[in-house]
């Protein structure tokens, strides 16, 4: 049995990923984007990137997936778990490591925009509209802190 828990953890890879958000009259918005392949709703997330701290890297791949810049937190909120599954590969247990990103700039046009949608929403809406329960806590316990 330990040697399946090791296993497990050994392969599991390390991603990082935004939160992006912001404040409107409405209240505080998330940001959530579509997967490329299963369409599901998900924070943009990626692989950590060398030379790049692991918030530098979640700030790049909200450009990257949802054309949006601003203000990235230094430490991350937290972590959640995933399996991701692969249309050619095994799927793979994920790690992400979650970084709020006060959203000062939005683009019309980026480099994912013809693969993915977004969507600004309530926090409520965010917590029902993503699919893994550790995100659907993180999202639902995020109070617009600002960066650090």
């Amino acid at each position: 049995m330990t040697g399946d828990v090791i296993r497990t953890q050994t392969a599991e890879r390390r991603q990082v990923a935004a939160l992006p958000w912001r404040k409107t009259g409405a209240g505080l918005e998330i940001m959530l984007v579509t997967s490329r392949e299963t369409r599901r709703w998900v924070t943009p997330k990626g692989g950590r990137m060398p030379g790049k701290t692991d918030a530098e890297a979640a700030a790049i791949e909200a450009l990257e997936e949802a054309g949006i810049e601003g203000e990235i937190a230094h430490e991350p909120l937290g972590t959640f778990r995933y399996l991701k599954i692969l249309k050619r590969r095994a799927p793979r247990w994920c790690v992400v490591a979650v970084y709020a990103l006060e959203v000062h700039t939005q683009h019309d046009d980026w480099q994912e925009r013809g693969q993915r949608e977004r969507v600004w929403v309530s926090q409520d809406e965010a917590v029902r509209r993503v699919d893994e329960p550790d995100l659907k806590a993180l999202i639902a316990a995020f109070a617009g802190q600002g960066a650090s």
